[in-house]
């Protein structure tokens, strides 16, 4: 992280008595404000913008010609771990694209290793070209209708508190907790009072959701419709629109954001791989995709930069304007969003940049420490064939609480390919109790074999889906032979496979490889029937119990909207 450059010096720069560190010649700077072009030079000292709409001069010229420049983008919600690297290569990964700062949440990591996790993020967080902002997690775990590998408490987060990179207190998914005053929670929000509070409440309205606003909780990234995100602005949240890897909200939120609301919109992916980000893009893609479906330049770039700036009170960055950090991005076409240049606190992100970085070394090695598994580990009794199943909605993260009837054959339900009625499981994988929980899911397609997960949100235990009970032993043994990821077997055999020894949630390799390595997974599970585009982040969403409307986590099927265990 630079230092602030003297101020003196920067007035000095501003004014063209002293030259600067670099000059930007010959492109026009798009204001998010005024929605307006600005000619002339961009002048950049020691990192922050010292004028523009002038001409400077300065040892480095860099020739922008024909290319605007707009601010550096803003993920306002992310979890790095989703995106399968580590801090470092999503870095190499995400900034070339345009993304100058991102705020994340690290609960992935912490609820498996803990505060170690919080710990490992906030040293990468200082060593790379983006600036990355941690939000401390609040929810490890999510609800105690599960078994993490972690658990933190309030007392655990004040140490961290002070640290440079701290935004504030990561999403608050609990929401049940908030309105009924757990004492845990209530004490984590006594402790953030007055600083940024994440939001994170799913279908939340009314008088509940007045009483969640009024805990000081200031955003919200899990509106799924026009209506749901409307009210939540009307009482005061900051809505992000979100277009991750599996949740897609951005088609049904984009004809809120205008002139007028864009002030209190951003954009955030919350959870979005490398093989997604290669073939459409990251913020980028959002930008494009937004412009396209009718909204203004001004109020989707806004969005992207200076909304997203204010929203988290970092009012040093989000528009190219004097004094402002150097985050800069050079676009050919603002509607295209076709990033040939990133400047971040105005070091160039190219591979010179990347490789001068400090490394951190990796935390969370052998943390799979599930039992070995039987194929009988997946029968699934009862004395009633009515059965609840879980209903995937293909672009989202929320789910339905459908019935079936499944006849009970020798003690056990079976899966029923024909009705697309597909076996899944949770497995404790932290060493803690061996728990085993089975349910019904319908929406895989899933035909034959098994596909399994260490990514099962939030705890991160091993998730596996099947017909095959042997196959589903298999794949889940698997995890614990390559310290967790994701794998696909089919007759006994695995037909693909990518390891994630960081935690069971992320690789040691460059992205590239990552990329590479989803793309036989997809093409693996699509052998066995499956339809979905993205069937290992869905899978790890179906064991996320703060996500209506039924879910089911290593203790059993949770009903979300009751918030309790039903079987």
């Amino acid at each position: 992280m630079q230092q602030k450059p003297e101020l003196e010096a920067l007035i000095d720069v501003a004014r063209g008595a002293r030259p600067a560190d670099t000059v930007l010649r010959g492109g026009e700077v798009f204001d998010v404000v005024t929605g307006t072009r600005i000619a002339g030079d961009v002048a950049i000292f020691q990192g922050v913008i010292a004028g523009i709409g002038a001409q400077y001069e300065a040892a480095d010229i860099v020739d922008v010609s024909g290319l605007t420049l707009v601010p550096g983008f803003i993920d306002t919600h992310l979890h790095v771990e989703s995106s399968l690297v580590t801090p470092h290569e999503f870095d190499r990964c995400v900034t070339p694209r345009g993304v100058t700062t991102a705020i994340c949440d690290p609960h992935e990591i912490a609820n498996v290793i803990g505060v170690a996790g919080l710990e490992y993020f906030l040293e990468a967080a200082q060593c790379l070209v983006m600036d990355l902002r941690v939000n401390l997690s609040s929810c490890v775990p999510s609800t105690e209708m599960e078994t993490a590998g972690a658990r933190i408490e309030a007392t655990d987060l004040a140490p961290l508190m002070r640290h440079p990179q701290v935004s504030g207190l990561a999403e608050v998914m609990n929401y049940p907790g908030v309105i009924h005053q757990d004492a845990g929670l209530m004490a984590k929000l006594k402790l953030f009072e007055g600083q940024h509070i994440d939001g994170h409440a799913p279908l939340l309205s009314g008088v509940d959701l007045n009483a969640y606003v009024s805990a000081g909780i200031r955003t919200e990234h899990e509106a799924t419709s026009a209506a749901e995100a409307r009210e939540k602005l009307q009482k005061g949240l900051r809505v992000l629109i979100r277009e991750g890897s599996v949740s897609k909200d951005l088609e049904a939120l984009a004809e809120l954001l205008d002139d007028f609301t864009s002030p209190y919109m951003c954009l955030c992916t919350d959870d979005r791989n490398p093989l997604d980000i290669a073939e459409e893009g990251h913020l980028d893609y959002m930008i494009r995709r937004l412009i396209a479906r009718g909204c203004s330049a001004r109020a989707v770039y806004r969005a992207a930069s200076l909304s997203a700036a204010e929203a988290f009170g970092m009012k040093d960055r989000g528009q190219i304007a004097p004094g402002k950090r150097a985050d800069i991005v050079a676009v050919k076409s603002l509607e295209a969003c076709d990033v040939k240049m990133v400047w971040a606190q105005g070091v160039l992100a190219s591979q010179e940049a990347f490789a001068k970085r400090r490394l951190v070394s990796p935390v969370g090695r052998a943390s799979v420490k599930a039992p070995r598994v039987t194929p009988e580990a997946f029968r699934t009794g009862g004395n009633r064939s009515e059965t609840d199943v879980i209903g995937i909605i293909e672009g989202k993260i929320i789910t339905e609480h459908l019935h079936a009837h499944i006849p009970i054959v020798d003690g056990d339900k079976r899966p029923d390919v024909g009705r697309d009625l597909v076996k899944i499981a949770v497995i404790e994988r932290h060493g803690k109790n061996g728990n085993i929980a089975t349910g019904f899911v319908r929406g895989f397609g899933l035909r034959r074999g098994a596909i399994a997960s260490t990514v099962c949100h939030d705890h991160h235990n091993i998730a596996v889906v099947g017909v095959d009970y042997e196959d589903m032993a298999l794949a889940a043994n698997r995890l614990g032979e390559i310290e967790g990821g994701f794998v696909v077997v089919c007759e006994g055999a695995v037909l693909a496979e990518i390891a994630l020894p960081v935690a069971g949630l992320m690789s040691l390799a460059p992205f590239e490889a990552v990329r590479e390595a989803l793309g036989p997974l997809r093409a693996a599970a699509r052998q066995l029937g499956v339809g979905l585009h993205e069937p290992f982040l869905q899978l790890a969403f179906l064991a996320l119990p703060v996500i209506p409307a039924l879910k089911i986590t290593d203790r059993g099927l949770v009903d979300v909207t009751a918030f309790e265990i039903i079987g």
